[in-house]
């Protein structure tokens, strides 16, 4: 018996640790509600005549998203989730583990339900714990955080580095994929990335029917 509750209440201390962390780490990142920026139609680019050149354009554009910390917090560099508009190292410390959702004992699931939950009754630093059914980091060879934006549009086009995906397939990820779309409605106390999902997606779709040029760098 004694045993027993030993076992339990190093599982509640756990828990607790677990708890105060996460609450400290959102309380860093804590962010504006307002999006900084705007992002343009796809029609906005239709004056370009040259369908290269109009293809770079219309990717700069979706870069807006691509290098938020909204989208590169979850496609780190190295075994490690980001947060915040600053893109400093998740808190509580937390790891990739083999299929990106963490380790044991510190899953991504521990804390990341399958929605955005508000927090009631804390600091007002601390508004809403992010969520989505899907909640994981992007794989290794999907990493942008560092790389300009040249080296990602090459990275997404190459399939043994977007996950195997067809050009088609990687259009519909960017406009149709729910967490890609969480980017979007992040929870409260974080910026959104700019624009919206389908605006963003109809750039992807541009760019890859202009010849998906990458732009220089």
């Amino acid at each position: 018996m004694l045993k027993t509750w030993i076992t339990v209440a190093a599982g509640v201390a756990v828990i607790a640790l677990v708890a105060s962390g996460l609450t400290a780490g959102l309380s860093l990142a804590q962010e504006s509600e307002t999006s900084t920026q705007t992002l343009k139609p796809a029609s906005e680019f239709d004056s370009i005549a040259d369908t290269s050149a109009r293809a770079v354009a219309l990717f700069q554009e979706a870069g807006k998203v691509i290098q938020h910390p909204r989208c590169v917090n979850c496609h780190p560099a190295g075994n490690n989730p980001l947060q915040g508009m600053d893109m400093q190292v998740h808190q509580p410390p937390v790891s990739r583990g083999d299929g990106n959702i963490g380790v044991p004992g510190m899953m991504c699931g521990t804390c990341h339900g399958a929605e955005n939950v508000p927090v009631v009754g804390q600091a007002e630093t601390l508004k809403s714990i992010p969520g989505h059914p899907l909640w994981h980091l992007a794989p290794i060879e999907m990493a942008w955080e560092g790389k300009t934006l040249g080296q990602i549009c090459a990275q997404i086009k190459d399939p043994e580095r977007n996950g195997g995906k067809t050009m088609d397939e990687l259009v519909e990820h960017m406009a149709e994929d729910t967490l890609v779309g969480w980017g979007w409605e992040p929870g409260a106390g974080r910026e959104p990335a700019p624009g919206t999902q389908a605006v963003f997606g109809e750039l992807i779709r541009k760019w890859a029917e202009d010849g998906a040029t990458c732009p220089p760098g």
